[in-house]
């Protein structure tokens, strides 16, 4: 009995794979291939993969590791682990896209930019995996989460919260090489750079960064914190929504006596012709409810039929509705409003749209350049107009907030979202970051980033693993004079970066920026860019990518740029600057020819000279042969350039 009793718990003991190694994955090519997990101490572990065996035995602590060797692209093939069998294995090349909100950023979200594009495109060759949001205090895991997304091949259904980045990188790669790909998205918006570095690292070179991290490593303290916030934010809203006329006396109904409110534009048009947006409140800081109303002409034809209803995006919170119904509400500024109005609400005539902001800091407003209408599925669109009647709701104090540490503090995300997913094979890594560290940190991104990709290969133990880091994009609003712009510090660090660490290259993206929107939606073209940057390091040396400075000359108030290709126009380049001994920048005049830029100072000795140092240098026009933008930059004249 006591033999059939050990051999019926040994039948039942299962190797434990990491979530990565599920059926459908994506195994790297041309590389060895580490796969691991855990068992009992000592256990026998069978790798079954192609007709060949591997074994090991699992050690006292109970983790395991075999290697395979270097594999062709192809599948679908079956890997079994002792008695654990992983179907509709693929080869091929496998990515990694980490960073914050603009790596983030859906699918869905994009999907009114390129409609067709995601529609018609369906490819079993290309799977997607999106590791679960998790951060830990303490030090790195064993494994991320299970998670909804993993290695789902790709389709528009399967995409449509998979990141847009990651989604059109899997296609223009498998577009450029015919083998299959995987791309693993590791992300989560809003996170500083920090987050995503080990301890050792922030204990050696910013030991206050680590500290932070320290004193939220009592979890039952997080715990009771976290609950204080909660219950602080629900309190917050109970007493709004109780405190709120517009809720008990319907401000959006459709029969709700508007005539006294005060009508106001939503947008300014500046004298360049770009609109701004309108503070509806007379105060700056509010913080409370503030209610918009207009109304929409419908014909007969459209009556009663569904719509779509584009409310742009708004500052902050909303709740929208039509004639009464509720058909939508988003809890923060940045998603689009999108919102579906059914069938049996819209009369004809004249219909209510009513907006609920609800801010808890900063005036409620509309942001320009956004789309506002109507549109009908037989495509005919109602634009609504900049006028809204506005009233305000209610105000309260500002909403008590305790500081629960969380996904933002220095090293979690590295310890739950990244450290676990090492050393699965990967043949590149895309690094899509940097908003959030643009404020008084903004000096320390250089050496933060060079410390994240060296850190990163030797997590993998891949010292040449290719790197892309995606500069960022233009953002806010343009100006014509000189900026100290910490956007543009935080854009040389990581000029900067790639320009110095071997198999790392610089994806610039400003021109496909917005003004009124730090997440744009030209994804598509960012990927292109990522794809471009490794074709260059992995097959195509010779690919061209962004135009960049390799001399700096000056002779009196002249100086003259000599780029590494030939430009694609010739006459004035614009946004370029120069600084004498005092560090003072002015505007100055610059022409291109051929491959060389002449920059015309206002000064006798120029010191310094810079392009597209802006948040937002709209009027940058420096593009390179293949139609790639050159990336914003700064140099010393008096020194060696870098």
């Amino acid at each position: 009995m006591i033999l059939a009793l050990i051999g019926a718990v040994a039948a039942d003991a299962k190797v434990q794979l990491p979530q990565l190694f599920q059926s459908g994955m994506v195994l790297q090519r041309g590389k060895p291939i580490p796969v691991w997990g855990k068992a009992d101490a000592g256990e026998q572990v069978r790798v079954t993969f192609r007709k060949k065996v591997y074994e090991t035995t699992a050690g006292k602590d109970g983790r395991w590791c075999v290697v395979l060797p270097q594999q062709k692209a192809g599948g679908p093939f079956q890997m079994t682990v002792n008695d654990v069998t992983i179907d509709d294995c693929l080869v091929g090349d496998v990515w990694l896209c980490s960073g914050q909100s603009n790596i983030d950023v859906t699918v869905e979200r994009v999907y009114p930019q390129y409609g067709k594009v995601i529609d018609d495109y369906r490819n079993d060759q290309i799977r997607m995996f999106r590791v679960q949001t998790d951060f830990d205090t303490h030090g790195p895991k064993g494994d991320v989460k299970p998670t909804s997304i993993n290695w789902k091949p790709v389709s528009k259904e399967n995409a449509w919260l998979f990141s847009a980045v990651g989604y059109f990188l899997g296609r223009e790669m498998y577009e450029k090489t015919g083998v299959p790909q995987g791309v693993i998205v590791n992300s989560l918006g809003g996170t500083p750079i920090q987050a995503w570095l080990p301890a050792d690292t922030l204990k050696q070179h910013f030991p206050a960064e680590y500290e932070r991290t320290v004193f939220y490593q009592d979890d039952e303290m997080v715990r009771a914190m976290q609950r204080a916030n909660q219950q602080a934010q629900s309190r917050w809203q109970r007493l709004l929504n109780d405190a709120d006329p517009g809720l008990a006396e319907h401000y959006d109904a459709l029969d709700f006596d508007d005539s006294q409110w005060e009508v106001k534009s939503a947008f300014t048009i500046q004298p360049n012709g770009r609109p701004q947006a309108q503070n509806l409140t007379k105060e700056f800081r509010y913080n409370g409810s503030f209610w918009a109303r207009q109304y929409v002409q419908v014909d007969a034809a459209h009556a009663g039929l569904p719509a779509r209803l584009l409310v742009g995006t708004l500052y902050d919170a909303d709740q929208t509705y039509v004639n009464g119904r509720q058909v939508g509400s988003t809890g923060y500024q940045y998603p689009p409003r999108r919102y579906t109005i059914p069938a049996g609400v819209l009369v004809e005539g004249r219909n209510a749209l009513t907006v609920r902001f609800v801010t808890k800091g900063g005036a409620p407003h509309f942001i320009p350049e956004k789309p506002y209408k109507l549109i009908f599925d037989d495509g005919t669109e109602v634009a609504l107009s900049e006028q809204w009647r506005i009233h305000e709701g209610a105000r309260l104090q500002s909403c008590p907030s305790m500081d629960a540490g969380g996904q933002n503090l220095p090293t979690v995300l590295y310890n739950a979202m990244l450290y676990p997913l090492a050393p699965y094979a990967l043949q590149g890594v895309v690094w899509y970051q940097g908003e959030s560290n643009t404020g008084g940190d903004a000096r320390h991104y250089e050496t933060w980033l060079t410390q994240l990709v060296t850190g990163w290969r030797q997590l993998w133990q891949m010292p040449d693993l290719p790197f892309m880091v995606v500069q960022l994009a233009n953002y806010m609003e343009p100006t014509d004079q000189p900026q100290n712009s910490n956007w543009s510090v935080v854009r040389e660090a990581q000029r900067q970066v790639a320009a110095k660490l071997a198999n790392t290259e610089l994806a610039c993206i400003i021109d496909l920026g917005e003004a009124v929107d730090i997440h744009p939606l030209r994804k598509r073209e960012v990927a292109k860019r990522i794809a471009t940057g490794f074709d260059h390091m992995l097959w195509n040396r010779k690919t061209l990518l962004s135009p960049q400075v390799v001399k700096a000359e000056t002779a009196g108030r002249q100086i003259v740029l000599t780029l590494d290709q030939p430009l694609q126009t010739e006459g004035a380049v614009y946004e370029c600057e120069v600084a004498g001994a005092d560090g003072r920048f002015q505007n100055a005049v610059a022409t291109a020819k051929g491959d060389r830029i002449i920059v015309q100072s206002p000064l006798d000795a120029p010191q310094q000279v810079r392009y597209a140092w802006k948040n937002n240098p709209v009027r940058a026009n420096v593009y390179g042969k293949t139609g790639l933008p050159m990336s914003p930059f700064t140099y010393s004249l008096s020194v060696p350039n870098k």
